[in-house]
């Protein structure tokens, strides 16, 4: 009888492991990840550098990285983005140059919902971080502006999965707002000589909509050739402070040319079976 009671009770914790190991491999989040180059115009009006709007050409890179969410991949969507730009714009007598560069990173979390005909949507809570420079050739004591702000934003995603003809493809959409944050600006006039001697007060701000706002647009076109995609689509992006009677407004519109996919990491002898689950985060 002993033995009996010992053989069902290891009969019952092999089952139970089993479950569990199925469990956890029967569930699969691939990485949907992105690299993007993009290129187009640039408006940029800086009151600290000078009260003249300087247009020109910018050039970026972009990674994008989504993941359905360990903890309810049905419903959550993790998603990383890091961003590099660069612009060069002119004065409207195209006799200065203005330089800029700037690095964005977005964290986002996002609820989704799958609709029928391949639609889907997500909307969630988004940290950004950005941080960047102008320089202003022409001028003496003022050459350089410095940005920086932290954000809090909303942010969703539109998108449609299916087929135009034999070719699939995946149409998204997908905007950014900032809600609340701080950024940094000085006064108008002060020197940065002067703010590395000390005169630190002011230079923090709230940004709120009166203050501070931005919006991102991505349109994005995934042409799907097997498990790697050309991604085709459009960026743009407008910005606009106002602290310390200081104004910018920054105007951007790229056209957008990548790669993108989804990757699956499987342990050593480890193989897709026909009850695998799995759970993209791109639609």
């Amino acid at each position: 009888m002993r033995k009996l009671f010992l053989l069902i009770l290891t009969t019952a914790f092999t089952a139970i492991g089993a479950y569990s190991q199925s469990g956890d491999t029967m569930t699969l989040r691939p990485v949907n990840a992105a690299y993007t180059l993009r290129a187009g115009s640039a408006h940029i009006a800086d009151t600290y550098l000078t009260p003249l709007k300087y247009s020109g050409w910018t050039v970026g890179f972009g990674y994008q990285r989504q993941q359905a969410a360990k903890f309810s991949p049905e419903r959550w969507v993790m998603q990383l983005g890091v961003s590099l730009d660069a612009q060069r714009t002119l004065n409207p007598a195209h006799s200065a140059n203005m330089w800029s560069a700037a690095i964005q990173i977005d964290y986002a979390m996002l609820w989704r919902a799958k609709w029928k005909y391949g639609l889907s949507f997500g909307v969630g809570p988004q940290a950004s971080l950005i941080g960047g420079i102008r320089y202003l050739e022409r001028n003496g004591n003022n050459p350089a502006s410095a940005r920086a702000a932290f954000t809090f934003n909303a942010t969703g995603y539109a998108a449609w999965h299916g087929n135009i003809g034999r070719q699939a493809v995946t149409l998204r959409y997908q905007p950014s707002i900032p809600v609340i944050g701080a950024f940094f600006g000085p006064d108008y006039g002060e020197l940065y000589y002067e703010i590395y001697l000390g005169n630190h007060s002011g230079l923090a701000h709230c940004a709120w909509w009166g203050s501070y706002f931005r919006m991102d647009n991505a349109v994005t076109l995934d042409l799907h050739f097997g498990a790697t995609a050309l991604r085709i689509g459009y960026q743009g992006g407008f910005e606009s402070t106002k602290a310390n009677d200081v104004v910018t407004r920054t105007c951007l519109h790229s056209a957008v040319i990548g790669v993108s996919g989804d990757w699956i990491s499987l342990p050593s002898g480890n193989a897709l079976s026909k009850e695998t689950k799995i759970i993209t985060a791109g639609y």
